[in-house]
C-alpha cells in the first residue's frame, strides 16, 4: 500500500493562538500607521513620488478593497505638505488681440486679491468718474471749449449771410442745410414769381448765388473745422480727467504689483484703454450722496466687464501642493468648461464664464483618477495623453473634439501643466494600456502593484489588530475582543485560501468588522465578541447562499441523481466550484466513463457537445498521455471510451476533475468498483503526478454538506492534492467532524495513492488487472 496522508483535525484550518495576543480589547492597542502587506507597493511608490519628471507618472495595480484608493490619496498628501504652493491662475481680456483671453499667473493666495482689487478700481471709478465729470470745473471748461465753438461757427454764418444779402439773397438754417431765397425789388420772391423775372435779371441772380454757394461751401468746411477741433478738446478734457481720476488709482495697484511682470503688464493696459473709453463710466443719473451709479446700456455693461478678473484657479487656501481626486473624469471635468447664460432667449458666454478642471486646480500637484472611469468617459484618455505630452491645458469642448462649432469665439490662452498622474485600476488594465497603448509605457514608467494577499505571521498579525482598533474607534464602533479578532484573521486567511496568508482585500474584512458591531449592539453587549464575529460571518453567508441551497434541496429530492455511499465501476464523485457574485461554494458532480472495444481514443463528450472549455479539453488529452505511455508500450491500445459530467447543462471548464476522470477510467477498464463515498478534485499530468487545484476549501465544505443532508457514515470524505494541505481554512463544522472520524481527508502525491484509497487495492494490482483487460481486448481482436 501506499503512504498516502491522511489528514487530522488540526491540519484543516489555521486557528490563532490566543496568548499571543496581549490585549483584552481592541482599545488598547494604537492605530495603524501605514498599511498592511504591501511593502514592494509602497517602495515603488516612494519611488515613484520621488522622481521629478512628466514621464514618470504613477499606475496603482491591483485588486478592489485592498486600499489602493485610501493609500495613494493618504501618501500622496503625506509627499505634497512639504511642497511649495504652486501659482495662483487669472483669465483676464487681452487689449492687444479682440476675442483671445490672456493668462495671469500670480502667486498663491494673491489671485484672489488681484481680483477684489479690480472689482474695486472698476467701483470706484464707477464714483468718481461721473463726479469728476459733473464737476462745476469740469462744466466750466467743457463749456468754454463749447461757447468758443458756437461763437467762432455764429461769426462764419453772420458772415454768410451779410454776404448773401450783399448779392440779393436772404440766409435761411434748416435741418437740413442752408437755403438761399432771393430778393428783388428788396422783397422775397418765391419760384414762381422768380421765373416771371425777366432773363437778364435771372442770369444775373443765378450768377450771384452760384458765388453764394462757393461761399457757404467754404464756411462749411471751416464750420467742420471748427468741430472737429471742439471735439478734441472735449476729448483732451475727458482723458485729462480721466487720467486725473484713474492715475492715483492705479499708480496704487502698480506699487502693489511691482513684483508680478505679466500684472503690471496687464495694469498698464488697462489704464490706456480706461481713459480711451472713459465715457463709458459716465452716467447722469447719480443719486443724492453720489453713491448710486447706474450704467445706462447693456454695452456699457459689457465694456465695463472686460476690466474685470476670472480667477482661474485659486490656491489661497492651499496647503503644499494641491492633491485632486477626480471620481467623474468626463472631458469637461478634466479640463473645465466654458458656461453659457441665457440673455433674452439667445446664449452668451464670456471669459468670467470659464471654469476651470481637475487637471488646473492639481496643477503644481496631483492628480488621481480611477483608471476605468476615465478610460470609459469619451475623449477623457486621449486628452489627458495630449496635456502631458504638450505640458500646457486649456478648456476643452465635446464640440470641439468632434469638429462641432461653438457658440462662443473666445480663444483661451493655455496654462503650462507641471503635475504628476496617479491612475488605479486593475492589473488587467495595466497589461491592456501596455500592449495597445503605444503612449501608456511613455508616460506612465512607474507601476505599484498591490498584491491581494500578505504572510500571516506575527508581525502582520499585529498590524491587523491595530487595523481592527483603528477603524472601530475612528468609526465609533465597539471595540473586539481576542477571540473576536482572531475570527477576524481566520476569516480574512479564508479569504485568500491560504492557511499562511491573510487577506488585503480590507474592504470584506470592514464589512464583517461593522456587521459583527450592529449584533453586538443588537445583543446590548459592551464588546465585539467571537461569537458576534462569527455570526456575522455565517449570516453573510446566509444572505448569499440561495443557490447553493437550492442546488442541495435537488440532490436531497433526488432530482440530481449522486450516491455517497456504496461502490460503482466507472463512477467517481468529482468536485468543482460555482461562482455566484462574491459567494463560491462547491458543488459535487457525478462523472461516468465508459469503455469498449475501439481504435484507442477517448472521446469527451461535453467536448462533442460544446459544453467544455480549452483547459478541460487538455485534462482529456493528458489523459491520453497516461494511459498511452503506462499501457501501450508493446500493444495498441484498443478500447474507445467515453467520460462524461452526468447533469452537467451549463459548460466544464478547468482541469481539476482529471485525477478524477483518470480513476473512473481505470475503474471501468478493470471493471473494478470505486467508493461513492470519497469524492475527488486535483488535476493530474501525463506522469501520474497530482497538482494542486484552486478551491479546496469550497470543494471539501461542498461534499461535507451533501454528504450531511443524506447522513454522515462515518466512511465519506474527499481526496484532495498533497500540494493544497496549506490551502484549507475550512469550516468549523467540518473541522468537528473530521476530529470525530465521521468526515476524513486525504492528501495524495501521485495517482497510485488516489486509486488505492478508492478501490482498497494497491495501485500495481488495479494497473495489472488493467493490463490484462486491455491485452484480452488485444487478443480478441486479433482472433477475429
Amino acid at each position: 500500500m501506499q503512504n498516502y496522508c491522511k489528514l487530522s483535525y488540526r491540519q484543516l484550518k489555521k486557528y490563532c493562538d490566543l496568548t499571543n495576543f496581549k490585549f483584552d480589547t481592541t482599545d488598547e492597542i494604537p492605530c495603524l500607521v501605514g498599511i498592511m502587506g504591501q511593502e514592494r507597493a509602497e517602495e515603488a511608490m516612494e519611488f515613484g513620488l520621488g522622481i521629478d519628471h512628466p514621464s514618470y507618472n504613477i499606475y496603482i495595480s491591483g485588486a478592489k478593497g485592498t486600499g489602493r484608493t485610501s493609500y495613494a490619496k493618504k501618501v500622496v498628501e503625506k509627499k505634497s505638505q512639504s511642497q511649495k504652493v504652486p501659482v495662483d491662475w487669472c483669465y483676464v481680456y487681452n487689449f492687444d488681440s479682440k476675442g483671445k483671453i490672456e493668462a495671469l499667473s500670480l502667486p498663491a493666495g494673491m489671485g484672489r486679491i488681484f481680483k477684489k482689487d479690480m472689482d474695486e478700481l472698476i467701483e470706484e471709478l464707477l464714483i468718481q468718474v461721473p463726479r469728476a465729470f459733473n464737476s462745476v470745473d469740469y462744466e466750466k471748461q467743457r463749456n468754454e471749449i463749447i461757447k468758443e465753438y458756437q461763437e467762432q461757427k455764429n461769426k462764419l454764418i453772420q458772415y454768410l449771410s451779410s454776404y448773401s444779402k450783399e448779392k440779393h439773397f436772404v440766409l435761411k438754417s434748416t435741418t437740413t442745410g442752408f437755403v438761399f431765397t432771393p430778393i428783388y425789388e428788396e422783397n422775397e420772391i418765391s419760384e414762381d414769381k422768380f421765373d416771371e423775372l425777366d432773363e437778364e435779371v435771372k442770369e444775373q441772380l443765378e450768377k450771384q448765388l452760384e458765388e453764394i454757394h462757393e461761399a457757404a461751401l467754404d464756411i462749411l468746411s471751416q464750420v467742420k473745422k471748427l468741430e472737429r477741433v471742439a471735439k478734441k478738446k472735449l476729448l483732451q478734457l475727458e482723458m485729462k480727467v480721466g487720467i486725473y481720476v484713474i492715475k492715483p488709482l492705479i499708480n496704487e495697484l502698480f506699487k502693489k504689483y511691482n513684483q508680478c511682470e505679466n500684472v503690471h503688464n496687464y495694469l498698464k493696459k488697462v489704464e490706456s484703454d480706461i481713459i480711451e473709453n472713459i465715457f463709458y463710466f459716465y452716467s447722469e443719473e447719480v443719486d443724492e450722496d453720489d453713491e448710486i451709479i447706474t450704467i445706462k446700456t447693456a454695452e456699457n455693461e459689457d465694456i465695463i466687464k472686460k476690466y474685470k478678473v476670472n480667477l482661474f484657479v485659486d490656491n489661497s487656501n492651499t496647503e503644499g501642493a494641491p492633491v485632486i481626486m477626480e471620481f467623474n473624469p468626463t472631458l469637461n471635468n478634466l479640463v473645465g468648461k466654458i458656461e453659457y447664460e441665457n440673455v433674452n432667449g439667445s446664449l452668451r458666454t464670456d471669459f468670467l464664464l470659464v471654469k476651470p478642471g481637475a487637471i488646473q486646480i492639481a496643477n503644481g500637484g496631483y492628480l488621481i483618477i480611477q483608471a476605468r472611469q476615465l478610460l470609459s468617459n469619451p475623449y477623457a484618455w486621449e486628452t489627458l495623453k495630449r496635456i502631458l505630452q504638450t505640458k500646457e491645458v486649456t478648456v476643452e469642448s465635446m464640440g470641439s473634439q468632434l469638429g462641432i462649432g461653438e457658440v462662443s469665439s473666445m480663444k483661451l490662452e493655455p496654462i503650462p501643466i507641471n503635475l504628476k498622474v496617479i491612475l488605479i485600476g486593475s492589473s488587467y488594465l495595466y497589461h491592456l494600456l501596455y500592449r495597445y497603448d503605444e503612449d501608456f509605457e511613455k508616460y506612465f514608467k512607474i507601476l505599484v502593484d498591490f498584491n491581494d494577499d500578505m504572510k500571516r505571521n506575527d508581525e502582520n498579525e499585529q498590524k491587523m489588530i491595530s487595523f481592527i482598533s483603528c477603524y472601530t474607534q475612528n468609526e465609533g464602533l465597539l471595540s473586539f475582543d481576542k477571540k473576536a479578532v482572531a475570527e477576524l484573521m481566520e476569516y480574512s486567511s479564508r479569504l485568500i485560501g491560504s492557511q499562511t496568508k491573510f487577506s488585503t482585500r480590507f474592504n470584506k474584512i470592514i464589512e464583517i468588522i461593522i456587521e459583527a458591531n450592529q449584533w453586538a449592539q443588537l445583543e446590548k453587549s459592551v464588546v465585539v465578541s467571537g461569537t458576534h464575529v462569527k455570526h456575522a460571518v455565517d449570516k453573510k453567508w446566509e444572505r448569499l447562499n440561495q443557490y447553493e441551497e437550492n442546488v442541495l434541496e435537488m440532490f436531497e429530492q433526488g432530482k440530481i441523481l449522486i450516491d455517497v455511499k456504496g461502490n460503482k465501476i466507472g463512477v467517481v464523485n468529482g468536485l468543482s466550484v460555482i461562482s455566484i457574485g462574491e459567494y463560491m461554494f462547491g458543488k459535487p458532480s457525478v462523472i461516468t466513463v465508459t469503455t469498449s472495444k475501439g481504435k484507442g481514443n477517448i472521446i469527451n463528450i461535453e467536448r462533442e457537445v460544446n459544453l467544455s472549455g480549452d483547459i478541460y479539453d487538455k485534462g482529456i488529452m493528458i489523459l491520453t498521455g497516461f494511459l498511452l505511455e503506462k499501457f501501450a508500450q508493446d500493444d495498441t491500445f484498443n478500447l474507445s471510451v467515453r467520460i462524461c459530467f452526468e447533469q452537467s447543462y451549463g459548460g466544464v471548464d478547468g482541469d481539476s476533475a482529471s485525477s478524477a476522470e483518470l480513476y473512473g477510467l481505470l475503474s471501468s477498464i478493470a471493471k473494478l468498483p470505486l467508493k461513492q463515498n470519497i469524492a475527488v478534485t486535483g488535476s493530474v499530468n501525463q506522469k501520474g503526478f497530482i497538482q494542486p487545484v484552486g478551491g479546496v476549501t469550497e470543494k471539501i465544505e461542498g461534499f461535507f454538506k451533501l454528504c450531511y443532508r443524506k447522513g454522515l457514515t462515518g466512511d465519506q470524505g474527499v481526496i484532495i492534492p498533497h500540494q493544497n494541505i496549506g490551502d484549507l481554512m475550512l469550516r468549523d463544522e467540518v473541522v468537528e467532524a473530521v476530529k470525530a472520524g465521521k468526515f476524513h481527508i486525504y492528501a495524495v502525491k501521485h495517482v497510485d495513492e488516489g486509486i488505492e484509497i478508492l478501490t482498497d487495492r494497491p495501485a500495481e494490482e488495479v494497473y495489472k488487472i488493467v493490463e490484462e483487460r486491455l491485452k484480452t481486448a488485444v487478443d480478441n481482436k486479433n482472433n477475429k
